[in-house]
């Protein structure tokens, strides 16, 4: 799953012709993000088998700052569409 992100990640966002020292760097950088973001979730989970009210909560603030990101990603790398 996060490889096929990663994936994603070069064919949208690098230059076919990107240097492999670039491609390297980056996917470590891309690995590392997912890393922190999973052990994070592991870390904040409060122990047992069902999502309590702060494991909702906590699921929330990542969703709206992920969500807070890839807007303002959007805004300054996407060209907007159609003709004006």
């Amino acid at each position: 799953m996060i490889e096929a992100g990663w994936i994603g990640l070069r064919i949208a966002a690098i230059p076919l012709d990107a240097p492999a020292v670039q491609l390297d760097e980056m996917r470590n950088a891309f690995f590392a993000g997912a890393q922190h973001l999973f052990y994070s979730i592991m870390t904040i989970l409060e122990e047992g088998s069902d999502a309590t009210d702060n494991d909702l909560k906590r699921m929330d603030l990542i969703d709206r700052e992920l969500r807070a990101f890839i807007n303002e990603y959007t805004v300054r790398n996407v060209p907007p569409e159609g003709n004006a």
